[in-house]
């Protein structure tokens, strides 16, 4: 009954204090899926020169106004481009005698505010800053009030076109974030600044209006279901103090990390004389941030990694101006790729990410805006002030970044340290500062010899710069292979999120990334996955597989590392299933068996195994799946596991015997063979066919097998039969026909084509064998293999194996229509293909692990780096055991990693049982 009591009086003394909360009133809506309508004139570009209505928050490009600028370009209009915004509103007549700030959360550049004709404060410059002017004296109360907001595109101040403006990114106009009013009582806490500590201490900095009488300052902690934490502390104040420290301690509070990230509301509670006057909460994490100088970042006394990414805010329909759904989807994103951490290009964003990545778990780097450029000091230490003032108290934000890549106002370090309760190491984004090095776009070799070995801490704040299908994904193995080895390493931020493609009002809707210089995500401008997109998530697992190949002596067990920081494998949860994945022709639904696995007791940063209690016909099966999900019951990865070969796939499937026998025809250039329904035409002295055709008439299939990179020299043919067979086959020689062929054409109709081949040097972009057929004919595919998305030779992982079905399409990656999977390119690890076209259907089975099947070249978009370079072989359909690998905006292949180095044949003495083979088998039935 006590407890009952004492919980009441609590409860009554909460809400009492609440009714003294700030409150808020939208002038504008709160983001691009909630606006409001205000009246608006441009002055420049398109429907200027009239007043019509906007809504708000916006960038007016968006909505058909002015001229759309990416930052490498100037301003339109020579910096004459302006919005003028009027809006009616009403204040409520009990909130004379209050305090009542306008507060404007973003707006792009310069901002004058007039309230009923007279000016608000001082203009605004700086475009990703919460600001506000006290307009109390200027509101008519109970009436109508006229806001009158003029916003110019370009500064009057050069340092902040410097910073903002002059950058590798869209450069809108426009109040982009929400705008509102904010009544505080006359004596009221302005801001609180609060360190709370992974052990449950609290620091606070409380900071009071100028006319403070209050006598104490009451802290308590809540969970945010609205449980007390702990007893309130009261701490006494002096009249006319306008900063209060306070010290406080709770006990058995969980940590926040981005694996745990639990958070509480701290209340603050301003008291004169036993009446409340007003209150404060904030909601904070317990988490601490060391960083050991030649040694790394602890988070809670962890050691620490940044699997990371840059993260502009953007959406197509409405540039910068974002939306709380947007934010969580971003987050989500991000968690689904196994990331950690994100850093925030090149200014800080809204507030309500923030809050995401608070209560979804990433640790943040936040970012005083500065491209190349940087604001002057005044300026720069204005908004950094406004910057610390709204983000201060985010357990998320583990760093802040003055500027990037030389874009640092030296002069503005100090400030960082004397506001930052926290103490937060501060980071230079592309230099080596503080005990960091940041560089930028290190290759592979260099990172390696010197990057990772000198005796600052390892951070690149950009690593593999994406672009088109470049990067990301590409390289990342080796990279995080090394950095996560090194323990000097404190992991990097990929280079980009999404690509920042906008919607052109002014031409028609398309979406423009301005060439090559935006599309450089990971998703497409809507969120739309690209192939990096799930190797990251499988690189970055924090569930590591040792490679483990499934023979008949498998037992089951399979080695693991805990690459969590604060989570026991244990608080996962592990399925394995076993999969049939049949022939060509065989429908889908075909018969598993699943289970549970018994998730081992690692520790982090442990290594152990885990025992899948396999059913006692698991050979019967063609791959295992183990999926993992993590406390939250979100995937981790699913793993493939091949059990079946490719040869045994290959006798389960092709047909041999026939009916009727094979017929060949010779003239002086051809040789003519028909078995079953099924005509071939092969050269009598190269052997490469040359036609392919039925019953139903021609499959446009032919002119191979050409050995690339090598020499198509098959010579010295002769045909034979060898029981029902038809045989047809090349004669060796050291000099001249090092290359041999052999096609085996059995009554079924099937074809059997063996080559045993050298590449054509000691180092090769691609090995292998192709042939020609007409891209307008081809329709889709089905095939065994990895899937669904394509590979390069340094981005392999991120696939599964299984039977996947792909419909044609011409999709470049990073630009319209932002179709995915593509289907043009390279595919791992192909056992079958069908192929349907417009004509007829027909099938290739290969023998041979490890073959990559190629689906023609794919668009290889505007590079003026010249740094992409991906190679594909002759032909359109090619059967590879050697494929190139992709750069990326900033780097050649070569330069990312041992996976990106070309493909490595030794033997230059043409022995014959030295050379590689490839044995693949044609269904040219029609079936």
């Amino acid at each position: 009954m006590r407890r009952i009591l004492f919980t009441y009086i609590a409860l009554l003394s909460v809400l009492h204090s609440f009714a003294q909360n700030t409150e808020i009133r939208y002038l504008s809506g709160t983001g691009n899926d909630n606006t409001v309508d205000w009246q608006f004139y441009c002055t420049e570009g398109r429907n200027s020169g009239k007043w019509t209505t906007i809504p708000v928050p916006s960038c007016w490009e968006l909505q058909g106004f002015g001229k759309y600028n990416y930052g490498f370009n100037k301003d339109s209009a020579k910096g004459k481009e302006k919005g003028l915004y009027k809006y009616t509103f009403k204040v409520p007549s009990d909130w004379k005698n209050k305090v009542v700030n306008i507060v404007f959360e973003g707006s792009m550049t310069d901002t004058d505010v007039k309230i009923n004709g007279k000016v608000a404060g001082a203009k605004h410059q700086g475009s990703f800053y919460v600001f506000k002017h006290d307009i109390s004296k200027l509101l008519k109360y109970g009436k109508d009030n006229l806001l009158e907001v003029t916003v110019a595109k370009h500064s009057d101040n050069k340092s902040v076109n410097e910073a903002e403006r002059k950058a590798d990114f869209w450069i809108f106009g426009g109040i982009f974030r929400p705008v509102y009013l904010e009544m505080l009582p006359q004596q009221h806490i302005d801001n609180v600044a609060v360190n709370a500590k992974a052990n449950g201490d609290i620091d606070a900095n409380v900071f009071l209006s100028k006319n403070n009488k209050a006598t104490e300052i009451r802290t308590q902690l809540f969970s945010l279901d609205g449980r007390q934490i702990g007893s309130a502390t009261n701490d006494k104040i002096g009249v006319g103090d306008t900063i209060a420290s306070i010290k406080t301690s709770f006990k058995n509070i969980k940590q926040w990390t981005p694996e745990t990230p639990d958070l509480y509301n701290v209340v603050f509670t301003l008291v004169q004389n036993g009446n409340v006057l007003h209150t404060v909460s904030k909601r904070i994490g317990f988490r601490t941030v060391e960083v050991k100088e030649r040694d790394g970042i602890y988070v809670n006394g962890v050691k620490v990694k940044m699997k990371g990414v840059n993260r502009h805010s953007f959406w197509p329909t409405s540039g910068r101006a974002t939306s709380k759904g947007i934010s969580i989807a971003d987050v989500l994103l991000m968690k689904e790729m196994n990331m950690n951490a994100v850093r925030m290009s090149h200014y800080p964003p809204d507030g309500h990410f923030l809050d995401v990545c608070d209560s979804l778990g990433l640790f943040v780097m936040d970012e005083l805006a500065g491209w190349h450029g940087h604001y002057d000091t005044p300026t720069g230490k204005k908004l950094l002030k406004e910057m610390f003032d709204n983000d201060e108290n985010h357990p998320s934000i583990i760093f802040w970044a003055n500027g990037n890549e030389g874009g640092h106002n030296l002069e503005l370090d100090p400030y960082f340290r004397q506001w930052d309760i926290q103490h937060r190491p501060v980071i230079h984004p592309w230099q080596v500062f503080s005990g960091f090095d940041t560089q930028h776009y290190r290759d592979f070799d260099y990172g390696i010899g010197n990057y990772m070995h000198g005796h600052n801490i390892v951070m690149p704040t950009e690593f593999l710069h994406g672009m088109y299908d470049g990067g990301h994904g590409a390289g990342l193995y080796d990279y995080w292979e090394e950095m996560w080895r090194n323990p000097i390493c404190a992991g990097g931020f990929l280079w980009v999120f999404a690509d920042e493609g906008v919607v052109r009002t002014d031409k028609g809707g398309i979406i423009d990334t301005d060439k090559e210089h935006a599309p450089d995500g990971i998703v497409g401008p809507y969120h739309e996955k690209e192939g990096s997109f799930f190797t990251i998530k499988e690189v970055w697992s924090p569930i590591f597989f040792e490679r483990k190949d499934i023979t008949p002596a498998f037992d089951g067990s399979l080695k693991i590392e805990n690459r969590y920081y604060f989570t026991n494998v244990n608080q996962c949860s592990l399925q394995w299933k076993l999969q049939k994945l049949g022939g060509v022709n065989d429908q889908a639904n075909l018969s598993s068996k699943s289970g549970t696995i018994a998730a081992p007791d690692i520790k982090p940063s442990e290594k152990g195994s885990l025992k899948i209690d396999l059913p006692a016909d698991w050979q019967n099966y063609d791959v295992l799946y183990v999926t993992a999900k993590d406390p939250f019951s979100r995937e981790i990865f699913t793993w493939s596991f091949k059990i079946t070969l490719p040869s045994k796939t290959a006798d389960n499937i092709v047909k041999k015997d026939g009916s009727i026998n094979v017929e060949i025809e010779k003239s002086d250039s051809l040789y003519i063979v028909n078995a079953a329904t099924v005509q071939l035409t092969f050269s009598r002295n190269t052997g490469l066919l040359k036609e392919v055709k039925n019953d139903k008439g021609i499959i446009p299939f032919n002119n191979g097998p050409i050995v690339d990179e090598g020499a198509t020299n098959f010579a010295g043919f002769t045909d034979t039969v060898e029981g029902d067979n038809i045989v047809i086959r090349s004669t060796f020689d050291r000099k001249q026909s090092y290359n041999t062929l052999e096609w085996t054409i059995y009554p079924s109709g099937w074809i059997k084509m063996k080559v045993n081949y050298f590449p054509a040097a000691y180092l090769t972009d691609v090995v292998g064998v192709n042939f020609s057929f007409p891209e307008y004919a081809m329709k889709s595919v089905k095939y065994m293999g990895d899937g669904p998305y394509r590979v390069w030779k340094n981005r392999m992982k991120g696939t599964q194996f299984g039977v996947w079905e792909k419909e044609y399409n011409n999709t470049a990656t990073g630009e319209v229509p932002f179709v995915y999977p593509e289907f043009k390119g390279y595919y791992a690890n192909m056992y079958w293909c069908k192929f349907f076209t417009s004509s007829q259907n027909f099938t290739v089975i290969t023998e041979n692990e490890d073959l990559f099947l190629r689906l023609f070249t794919p668009k290889v978009s505007k590079d003026p780096y010249q740094n992409f370079v991906p190679v594909f072989p002759g032909g359109d359909i090619s059967f590879m055991q050697g494929i190139s690998a992709i750069g990326t905006k900033t780097q050649k292949p070569l330069t990312t990693g041992v996976m990106a180095q070309k493909n490595i044949f030794y033997d230059y003495e043409k022995e014959k049982d030295r050379a590689l083979a490839i044995t693949l088998y044609f269904d040219f039935t029609g079936k």
